[in-house]
């Protein structure tokens, strides 16, 4: 079971109140911290943080010191910004209490493994697929994401994170979320202080009192996790995981005022470094999970790399840019400082799926993600300790290999 954390106090759940303007100028140092989606592949992350936790110490950075300003996170990603911004005021304890969660996870605290909530949940969705028409009400997921609702209320104190955002602990978290009603991709950002809205085509951010629905809705993997109602603007939109649609996953960093951002992946940015892992040569018939697992790593890396290719062709254009002319732009270079795993996570996945409850590995089975390329699709439900632990163990020395650039990035 996760340690004991400090008792949360929910606070009732307020809806949006809309978007708002007026952005204050946001200081050229303000650090920001992005973390991406990737389900049970989000313990990659943590064991980054606590590497860096470890350099920090090291270089004697105060433990009670919290040195981002803007916290930004998608799907899993957003559950372990949160954490973090909720416990601004102690980060680096925050950081090793979230470790010890992910390092003793089980799937039972994410996702029903009984027979009734894993097969039976599956069975009937896979039976609403096929003979949907003599059926009125319409399964919604493969899984019952209510153990991950209650581990969310035990785990994240909401008042907390409202007490250390108006002490000025930190200026802005954000949460990003699809609208399968809208067809939009929304950042729910709560903040200090007024921020200009951003509305691009099938892209918003709005204000919002965050809450546990937020983080459900950001985290629900399309398929496996059922969608979640949210209300914008007096109206109810169901929501699913923020990776889908979202071309710019830095961009809610940038707009809340970040210049120096540290972007945290689940995933290989380097293609060629997983083909090279594993067998490239494979000829028979993708399976089903490996169509799946594909479609996930499009979801949760492939605009990830894109925005960073972006903000790299920015910087290198204003780079060329005379003092005069930069002086009249908006623009301004970002320096970016990104940790990706070192090696796949897929092939890190496959000797720990025999430790998933029996009922899940059943549908896996069918699936044919239990073995092989398939395995990348469970390694995004393997809420279990003993992969967690290697991932945790990876990010820390991903980070460690790293020193250096950490170093630097945190000196100013």
């Amino acid at each position: 079971m996760p340690p004991d954390l400090p008792s949360p106090l929910m606070t009732a759940a307020a809806q949006p109140p809309g978007c708002v303007a007026g952005a204050p100028a946001a200081p050229e140092a303000a650090r920001g911290l992005v973390l991406t989606g990737g389900g049970a592949r989000a313990a990659y992350q943590v064991g980054v943080l606590v590497g860096i936790r470890r350099i920090l110490l090291d270089t004697g950075w105060p433990a009670d010191e919290n040195p981002f300003r803007v916290f930004c996170g998608t799907s899993a990603g957003a559950i372990n910004a949160t954490v973090l911004a909720s416990a601004a005021d102690e980060f680096l304890d925050a950081i090793a209490r979230l470790a010890l969660v992910w390092g003793s996870l089980e799937p039972a605290q994410v996702y029903r493994v009984d027979a009734g909530g894993a097969l039976g949940n599956a069975a009937q969705w896979l039976g609403g697929a096929g003979l949907g028409w003599l059926i009125r009400r319409q399964p919604r997921a493969f899984f019952d994401t209510g153990p991950l609702n209650d581990l969310l209320i035990r785990m994240i104190d909401f008042d907390r994170l409202a007490r250390n955002l108006d002490g000025g602990k930190f200026d802005a978290l954000a949460v990003s979320a699809s609208s399968y009603t809208s067809g939009n991709h929304v950042t729910f950002f709560q903040s200090r202080s007024t921020r200009e809205p951003i509305t691009r085509s099938q892209r918003l951010a709005c204000s919002a009192v965050l809450s546990p629905d937020h983080l459900m809705a950001s985290s629900a993997i399309p398929f496996l996790f059922p969608a979640i109602p949210l209300t914008m603007e007096g109206r109810h939109e169901f929501f699913g995981d923020g990776s889908m649609r979202q071309t710019a996953p830095i961009s809610p960093a940038i707009h809340l005022g970040a210049r120096k951002i540290l972007v945290i992946g689940s995933a290989e940015i380097d293609r060629n470094a997983a083909n090279r892992d594993g067998n490239g040569s494979q000829y028979t018939y993708p399976s089903l999970a490996q169509v799946g697992a594909h479609a996930l790593a499009s979801i949760f890396l492939d605009a990830l790399a894109s925005d960073l290719e972006r903000i790299e062709r920015i910087n290198r254009t204003l780079a060329m840019l005379p003092a005069d002319a930069l002086a009249s732009t908006a623009l301004r270079p970002l320096k970016t400082l990104v940790i990706s795993p070192s090696r796949p996570l897929d092939h890190v996945a496959q000797p720990h799926v025999k430790r998933l409850p029996r009922s899940v590995r059943t549908l896996l089975r069918v699936m044919g993600a239990t073995r092989g390329r398939g395995a990348g699709f469970s390694s995004y439900l393997l809420f279990d300790r003993s992969y967690t632990r290697r991932l945790l163990a990876m990010g820390r020395r991903d980070a460690l290999a790293k020193r250096a650039e950490i170093e630097a990035f945190f000196s100013s």
